[in-house]
């Protein structure tokens, strides 16, 4: 007998034409799971399955990501917004729940899209003062070009810090480690995106962080109510942006989960946890 697929994909076309593919499954209240950078909607499936008792969840993969088209030549910020747009409008979807800078997607979304009544966000790269580090982009940048791409995602982890374990191990371990996972996983599939093909994209997400640091301005009048989610195993520029932002929004709280990391709400993360704040929070807030 055929297994049952635990979700179904469905697409949208965004304003430039670009299609947006998501994972569907649950029932009630429409809620969008947007991941962050380096990862796709298959990292979010426990999530997903967590949520879908009382939403219907969707799950979008980002343009230029498996189940979506390219990023296009025109790409800010704006582009992923009108993209979210688009889901929302497809879906009728009312809750956003986004990480790292799919967080800051769904908070520019919340400020651009009224059908967005709530939003959480799980350690936003929101950069106040330049306290998201940058420095290391340029040597990811030149690996990536020669076509080193296990000494690029290893650049990655390095200079954003949000994987303590790559902190503690010297680079001339990580990279041929990383090198022989990234062989392990072959070719990917239309669904499921692999470390080579999600290389290239935090190109993307560090144009986005530049874009909307020090804006915290322009969410001083949001009306959206929005949950702040950091873990405390991250960086501490993760605590600042949190602090930052609570200081900014009209309508928030702030949840910090003592224990996670910046993979929390990830499947091999603490996605429980997460589901159990995201519940509380959209159902007490919804009702």
């Amino acid at each position: 007998m055929r297994r049952t697929e635990p979700y179904t994909k469905a697409s949208v076309v965004s304003r430039d034409g670009t299609v947006i593919g998501y994972r569907k499954m649950g029932r009630g209240p429409g809620l969008v799971l947007l991941h962050g950078g380096m990862k796709s909607s298959q990292d979010f499936m426990r999530l997903g399955r967590l949520m879908s008792d009382a939403f219907t969840v969707y799950i979008p993969d980002r343009r230029g990501r498996g189940l979506s088209g390219p990023f296009g030549d025109r790409f800010s910020v704006m582009r992923e917004v009108e993209d979210m747009q688009a889901v929302i409008s497809g879906t009728r979807a009312r809750y956003m729940f986004g990480l790292s800078a799919g967080a800051l997607v769904t908070l520019r979304t919340a400020l651009e899209v009224p059908a967005i009544e709530m939003a959480a966000l799980y350690e936003a790269p929101f950069s106040i003062d330049d306290s998201v580090p940058t420095e290391w982009v340029p040597s990811y940048e030149r690996r990536l070009s020669e076509g080193r791409i296990a000494a690029a995602v290893i650049s990655i982890m390095k200079g954003l810090g949000t994987e303590p374990l790559f902190q503690q191990m010297p680079r001339r371990l990580l990279v041929p480690t990383m090198a022989l996972i990234m062989r392990l996983q072959g070719d990917g599939s239309d669904s499921d995106v692999t470390i080579r093909d999600l290389a290239p994209t935090m190109r993307y997400d560090m144009k986005i962080i530049g874009e909307m640091s020090d804006t915290l301005s322009d969410y001083a009048n949001l009306g959206t109510s929005v949950l702040l989610m950091r873990g405390t195993k991250g960086p501490s520029y993760f605590e600042v942006a949190v602090e930052g932002l609570a200081d900014a929004l009209p309508q928030r709280r702030v949840t910090v989960l003592a224990g996670l990391g910046h993979d929390g709400p990830e499947n091999d993360g603490g996605p429980d946890r997460v589901a159990k704040e995201l519940h509380d929070f959209f159902r007490r807030s919804g009702s």
